[in-house]
């Protein structure tokens, strides 16, 4: 694996923007010059299951897929898909989690519960930054640009200001919300700088 190439990692559960990030990141990216590769799952997304992207980049990235400890960042919408991600990362990786909670069915259902204290224990391991990315969204009026949030505090955290973030969301975001996102956008920078 190329030494130059770096490995986001975003996870989400259906219905909250994950595939609309991994676009903006990609275009942002590829109008930045470098050699992109990106892989999606989606697991019953449209029933809130599990969506995660791997997008690499690099001056030139031989393939979309990594093994587990060898990406550098985690965007994780969910609190259950980072814990669910975490092995996915290099040691010193960064996670950048929604401290929030979408219930499972199994859950739901009573078969099983949900975890307690994962931002403790994932801290031991990784660098953490985690805030509620749904009360900031419903803060700016729109519950939907809580992944823009995250977009937001994943350039903060990985240090990726040097991108055309603006121009990306412009090719992305259909026109008469393009203002709104990006004061999510900046909102979720705000976000993570307080928490570095």
């Amino acid at each position: 694996m190329s030494s130059d190439v770096r490995t986001i990692v975003l996870a989400g559960v259906g219905g909250q923007g994950t595939i609309l990030v991994s676009r903006v990141l990609t275009t942002a990216l590829i109008d930045a010059g470098y050699d992109v590769k990106m892989s999606e799952i989606h697991g019953m997304a449209q029933r809130g299951g599990s969506v995660s992207t791997t997008v690499r980049y690099g001056k030139k990235v031989d393939a979309p897929l990594v093994g587990k400890g060898e990406a550098d960042i985690l965007v994780a919408f969910e609190q259950m898909e980072a814990v669910r991600h975490s092995s996915i990362l290099k040691k010193d990786g960064i996670i950048v989690v929604n401290d929030y909670k979408i219930m499972p069915l199994p859950v739901a259902s009573g078969a099983a519960e949900y975890p307690d204290n994962y931002i403790e224990a994932l801290s031991k391991a990784f660098r953490v930054i985690a805030f509620n990315a749904g009360e900031a969204a419903m803060a700016l009026g729109n519950a939907r640009v809580m992944n823009i949030i995250m977009l937001g505090a994943m350039v903060e955290a990985f240090e990726m200001e040097q991108f055309d973030w603006d121009s990306a969301l412009a090719k992305q975001v259909p026109p008469k919300f393009l203002d709104i996102n990006r004061r999510a956008f900046e909102a979720g920078r705000a976000l993570a700088g307080r928490k570095v």
